[in-house]
Order: structure tokens, then sequence, then C-alpha cells
């Protein structure tokens, strides 16, 4: 019985992960809640990064036209210089460009943040952080669109996603307030922001590999697993529901959310 609760524990926390990933909420904030909630502590990051890569699985699913597209036409621009597929190709230059600050960051720092900045304490006030600056653009509205982004705006997002190591400090949020303040329409910011969380969580993946399979992915493999797949379902249907919450620019729901639980955390956690 012990066990089956355990099993529960993990389909839960993964169904949890997965929905709160694509949604400017946190995830990795939730996840320290919920593992205080349920007195279910996971040792290290290990765990959290294999149920991100269930998310990313989703995304990839979602945006794999895109992916495609932007494959396709920035292999042939190197070859063929038409300025009709230049848009792509820059498009995956700043892709790359965006992904620098965490990636740096999370290699120098990341030890530090597991450490010292994974209280729950500290997930409730990212979480009003989090929630002010959804609130701050909660009505703008973009002009920019793929074509129009520079490296500088990239990069001011690629910042943004590398203070969103932070738990609380919700990743999509982040990255999706810099787009829009920076002037990009509403779907334009949604996949910039989405497509640049490809290559962190992919990265983040393959540079914990070793440690997750030496780790207690032998011991706990069937709840590893279950969260896993749980994760890749509940991500694709937050991340559905969350491109239509961005079409119809509703942010500020979010933003009453962040204020109410981080409030909550730092009252009564």
């Amino acid at each position: 019985m012990q066990e089956f609760i355990e099993l529960l524990k993990y389909l839960f926390l993964g169904i949890f992960q997965g929905f709160t990933e694509p949604i400017p909420v946190s995830s990795s904030g939730h996840l320290v809640i919920v593992q205080q909630l349920l007195d279910f502590e996971l040792e290290g990051l290990n765990f959290e990064i294999l149920v991100n890569f269930g998310s990313l699985v989703a995304v990839l699913m979602i945006y794999w036209n895109d992916l495609m597209r932007l494959a396709k036409n920035g292999i042939s621009y190197i070859f063929t210089k038409d300025d009709a597929q230049k848009d792509d190709f820059d498009f995956i230059l700043y892709l790359f460009i965006g992904t620098v600050p965490a990636g740096v960051l999370g290699i120098l720092l990341g030890d530090i943040i597991e450490n010292e900045l994974s209280g729950v304490q500290t997930v409730g006030i990212t979480l009003i952080i989090t929630g002010v600056a959804l609130w701050i653009i909660r009505n703008i509205r973009g002009s920019k669109n793929d074509g129009q982004l520079t490296w500088k705006d990239a990069l001011i997002v690629g910042l943004a996603q590398a203070v969103a190591l932070i738990p609380g400090i919700s990743r999509s949020g982040a990255t999706i307030v810099a787009a829009m303040l920076l002037g990009m329409k509403q779907e334009t910011a949604l996949r910039f922001s989405f497509l640049l969380f490809i290559p962190v969580s992919l990265g983040t993946m393959l540079l914990s590999i070793d440690e997750l399979l030496n780790d207690n992915l032998a011991e706990q493999w069937v709840g590893y697993a279950i969260a896993f797949i749980a994760s890749i379902l509940a991500s694709y249907v937050s991340l559905k529901w969350f491109m239509n919450i961005m079409a119809r620019g509703n942010l500020k729901y979010f933003a009453f959310y962040c204020f109410i639980v981080g409030g909550l955390v730092i009252l009564f956690l």
C-alpha cells in the first residue's frame, strides 16, 4: 500500500509539474510547494529535470511544424541567400543568442540556486514578483512579428529566462513579459518563448543524464516513468489552453493567482 501511495504521488507531481510548466506560474516553484504539502522530498534536481523533459516533448509536438520550417529554411538560406528565407535563419540565430544567458548562469550558479534559493519562503516571494510582472503587461499589445526581431531582443529575453532559474520565477512568464515589453506581438512572444525553452531543456537533460542514471532512477524507475508520461500529457493540454488564453489577452488572471498563492505560502508555509 505504501508503494502504491508513493506511485500516486509521482503521478500527481508529474501532472502538476507538466500542467504548470507552460503557464506563467512557475512549475519549479509549485513543485517545491507541493513537496512541502505532501511531505514528499525528492533530493536534488534530477526528478525536476526528468519531468521538465516531458514538457519538452509536449512543446516539440505542438511546435513541430514551426521547427521543421525553421530548419528547412535556415539551412537553405546558408546556400542560397534567398531573402525570403532570411527571417527564419535570423530567428534561429536569435534562439541561440537567447539560450546563452541561462546556459552560462545555470552552469555557474546552479548549485547555489539549488541549495540557497529553493526554500518555500523564497518561492512565495518570487511568485508575487512573477505576479507583478504579469500585471504590468496585462494590457500590452505589441506590433513586432518574427521578422522584426533583433539580437538585442533575443539577448534581453534570454536574460529573463536566466532569471527564471530561481524557483517561483516563471520561465514562460519571464520570457513572455520581456518579449511583450520589447513590443512583440502575443503570438511571436509565445512562439519565441517556447522555442527558446527547447535548447535549454535539452541541454539540461543531456548534462544531467549521467547523474540521473546513477541516482534514484534504478530504484524509482516506475515512479519516474509515470511522472514523465504524465508530464507530457499535462504539458500538451496546458500549452494548448495557454495559447488560447494568450490570444484573448487574459494574463491578469495568472497575476491574481500568483499573488494569492505567493501570499498563502508566505503566511502559512
